[in-house]
């Protein structure tokens, strides 16, 4: 297969299109997509964003130290674009598009009650990178919509009909291709395992 070599540019697709939650000094809250995101340590969990300084929640995030992130799903597309695209300082987003603000658990920021799973954030540091700032946080709760649990605790979130980002795309996530270790499990076990679903 040909290949063309293009200069060093943001290639690493598909990514997370999150809505990120936080709150200004007097507790309004906005809502900022953010699609550089990601997991980065397990013991602790950990996540990262990467926002610019001329963002509305640049300032929001680093004054507060805290942020949520919500999943995104298809039926949350429509307001994921919009709250990429408009900023806090001209609408209340959530007013906007009729999301509702819900009590987070742990941190004083609200979550999008509509977001099938809310992540709990605290900024634990924040790195310089050039066109962004990467705001490197602890998870301190998650936050789980019962219907993603099946009958034996399972958390099932192809339930949740989750969304990524990709190339300037908004893509669902339709069909499973394997679970983790499936390509060395031996088949005996794999017939197994596939009976049961």
């Amino acid at each position: 297969m040909a290949k063309q070599q293009w200069k060093p540019t943001t290639a690493l697709n598909p990514v997370p299109a999150v809505m990120v939650t936080c709150v200004d000094g007097e507790g309004k809250p906005n809502i900022i997509t953010i699609a550089w995101a990601g997991t980065i340590n397990s013991k602790p969990p950990m996540v990262s964003i990467s926002v610019r300084k001329e963002r509305y929640s640049y300032n929001l995030i680093k004054e507060k130290g805290q942020f949520a992130i919500n999943l995104t799903t298809r039926k949350l597309a429509y307001a994921t674009d919009f709250c990429g695209v408009k900023s806090g300082k001209d609408v209340n987003k959530f007013e906007k598009l009729n999301l509702t603000p819900e009590k987070a658990s742990k941190i004083d920021v609200p979550l999008i009650k509509e977001s099938p799973v809310n992540i709990e954030c605290v900024v634990k540091d924040i790195i310089e990178l050039g066109s962004h700032d990467m705001f490197i946080a602890e998870i301190v709760a998650v936050n789980v919509d019962e219907k993603l649990i099946d009958k034996d605790g399972k958390l099932c979130m192809e339930r949740a009909d989750l969304i990524c980002y990709s190339h300037g795309e908004y893509w669902s996530l339709d069909k499973s291709l394997g679970y983790f270790g499936y390509s060395v499990t031996k088949k005996r076990k794999l017939k197994r395992k596939m009976k049961k679903k």
